[in-house]
């Protein structure tokens, strides 16, 4: 008996090491086509530098939605097709503009109104500052505030090694922090930019007005401008003048972009792989996320060039409205529910096209461990970080309508922070071997969970 239980575990170790050669074997088939042949960088720079910045209702959203139809249909899928969702329709409107006074002298700080603000119009708004850390301080201030303008000043914290812990530490200021401070009668709001560069670019992004306070202008400041203005009011008051000229128009019709390699043994079973289309105004919107859906679409290149059939029907999504909205990641997922689709597993790519450190993920203890046990193949090519708790915007509609596992592709994110939603997130800031080690990984994953499941 013990001679056959050791026959049996020796066979089942070649088989393991078989599954492993044969999956590194068919990995590294992957790479070389990708890192010798790739296009994701050429789509790339047609995206951000013949398109541009890319908001919701924009013509450029339009011009992006018939692009990526056209790349994915030259690239013959089973199937390929708009999925049409209205999205909101901010415009900026106008120059941004602050200027502060302080004695008899003047200096105009660099500010980008946030996302889904209202305007002060062309007579602006001005009042003195008062500079809070804190919500705490805001309401330890109340009685102060009334026709004043309220600057946060909270720094990204620097002990958190994964700068997003950052962000999300501090981006709370940038989404509620004009509605706090107009509910104590301030005028305006000004959020130092949520970033840790060194550089002096405003970096915009979504607020949320609650709507039981008047709906109050409000602009993100570059850092070295949020530093200067946090000195002078040391030293004495300063009034600013603000002059923004966001609104909205009705909300219009766009699309997510989608298209599909039908399963052979599991049609019906659903793998998702995606990065939204657009982006914030400012700048080209290359890592964020014009990285993520090159990559997406450098999948399904990828898997159409090598010849392989998937056991899931594997889909390629190019989201909509992400930035100020998340429209198109909700009808996704609320058009598999309403045609009864099983989404099994969902992949999103949306932290930028830096070097590759691995794959969060959001699922059962089973399936991270599964995940987890994948390192060795993904390790060769930067993968080698797991971590419990991850996913996406867009595809977290899915893991809330059909408790679908998700994850979300992570890359480095020293950097990514520098240019978030600023000015300088174009073209010429992708590493074309960076992008590219990154969509092996996707690929690689996407590979593991339609052979195995997850």
């Amino acid at each position: 008996m013990k001679k056959c239980l050791a026959t049996l575990a020796v066979l089942g170790l070649v088989f393991v090491s078989h599954a492993q050669t044969e999956d590194s074997i068919f990995i590294r088939r992957i790479a070389d086509e990708i890192l010798l042949n790739g296009k994701a960088y050429d789509d790339l720079r047609v995206l951000t530098k013949q398109i541009g910045g890319r908001l919701a209702g924009s013509p450029q959203m339009v011009k992006a939605e018939q692009w990526g139809l056209k790349v994915f249909q030259s690239l013959h899928p089973d199937k390929a097709w708009l999925q049409e969702c209205m999205v909101p329709h901010w415009v900026r409107g106008g120059k941004d503009e602050a200027t502060a006074s302080f004695g008899k002298q003047k200096k105009s700080l660099d500010v980008l109104a946030l996302g889904n603000s209202m305007g002060s119009g062309s007579n602006g708004v001005s009042g003195k500052v008062v500079e809070v850390k804190t919500f705490q301080e805001l309401e330890a201030k109340k009685d102060q505030l009334k026709g004043k303008i309220v600057f946060y000043n909270y720094p990204f914290n620097q002990r958190f090694i994964h700068t997003f812990e950052a962000y999300g530490d501090a981006v709370g200021y940038r989404g509620a922090g004009a509605s706090q401070a107009a509910k104590y009668g301030a005028v305006g709001a000004i959020v130092r930019s949520m970033s840790e560069s060194t550089d002096n670019n405003p970096h915009t992004g979504a607020l949320r007005y609650d709507s039981n306070y008047k709906m109050i202008p409000a602009v993100a400041v570059g850092l070295k401008d949020a530093d200067w203005l946090d000195q002078q009011l040391k030293q004495g008051s300063v009034a600013i003048t603000m002059k923004t000229y966001g609104h909205f128009l009705p909300d219009t019709i766009g699309h997510n972009v989608i298209a599909e390699l039908k399963g052979s043994q599991f049609p019906n079973e659903y793998i998702t792989i995606g990065g939204h289309l657009d982006s914030w105004d400012p700048a080209e919107g290359a890592h964020d996320d014009g990285t993520g859906v090159v990559q997406t679409i450098e999948l399904l290149r990828v898997f159409k060039t090598l010849g392989y059939h998937p056991k899931h029907s594997i889909r390629f999504v190019l989201f909509a409205n992400e930035e100020n909205g998340t429209r198109g990641g909700q009808k996704y997922a609320q058009e598999a529910t309403a045609n009864k689709e099983r989404h099994i597993f969902a992949l999103e790519s949306d932290e930028g096209g830096f070097t590759p450190r691995g794959f969060s993920i959001t699922g059962t203890a089973e399936q991270f461990q599964k995940l987890k046990g994948w390192q060795s193949l993904l390790c060769p090519y930067g993968g080698c970080e797991t971590e419990n708790g991850g996913g996406g915007s867009d595809i977290g509609y899915l893991n809330r309508e059909q408790k679908t596992a998700v994850a979300g592709y992570m890359p480095d994110s020293q950097r990514y922070f520098d240019l978030h939603h600023a000015r300088n997130d174009v073209f010429e800031a992708v590493n074309k071997r960076e992008l590219e080690l990154g969509a092996v990984n996707m690929a690689a994953l996407i590979y593991l969970v339609d052979k195995y499941g997850l």
